[in-house]
């Protein structure tokens, strides 16, 4: 992961450069649901994973059951039916997550438009650890990067009023009508 920067200084008349080593080999990924009810303060929940093999043939980001299990971890955490709202990532269109999703009846799930993230509260909070958490910051190894990670989204987990600016920044809104039996 190319660390962002956030500030950067050179003599005048002359452009800082901002050298960085290595390469981005997908060794860590992370999943995050940002959970809103009304009345109630907002959640983060999120799955760190760890790949153990990054040179192999193998699987270098989250797999469907992944994003199964994130799902039933949340609605047993959250002990309420789920309102997804998915972007278009491939796994989230995997024919197998679907099937589960719509065999479940505590999930509903909706999909955003293709080339949406400005609607996705999550984006927002990907932008806050790297506003906040990875900028100017050259990592000495993987543990030290999952180490600050790891830390921002625990102290966003304890900020709910930045999930719910996450939320405006989108322009979606909370509603609590539900959709009556006929």
């Amino acid at each position: 992961m190319t660390p962002p920067t956030r500030r950067s200084w050179a003599k005048r008349g002359r452009t800082p450069v901002i050298r960085v080593r290595g390469r981005s080999q997908r060794r860590f990924s992370i999943a995050a649901l940002a959970c809103y009810k009304p009345g109630e303060r907002s959640r983060l929940i999120f799955r760190p994973r760890r790949h153990a093999d990054h040179k192999s043939k193998g699987r270098r980001s989250f797999a469907w059951s992944d994003y199964r299990d994130l799902l039933i971890a949340a609605h047993t955490q959250l002990d309420a039916p789920l309102v997804l709202v998915w972007d278009n990532l491939n796994v989230h269109l995997d024919a197998r997550l679907r099937t589960f999703i719509d065999d479940r009846d505590w999930i509903t799930s909706f999909q955003l438009p293709p080339y949406a993230p400005d609607l996705n509260p999550v984006e927002g909070i990907w932008s806050l650890i790297r506003r906040s958490g990875q900028c100017n910051t050259a990592f000495a190894d993987l543990d030290h990067l999952i180490r600050i990670l790891r830390t921002r989204l625990r102290e966003i987990q304890y900020h709910p009023d930045l999930l719910d600016g996450c939320l405006t920044g989108t322009g979606l809104t909370l509603t609590t009508s539900r959709r009556q039996p006929q």
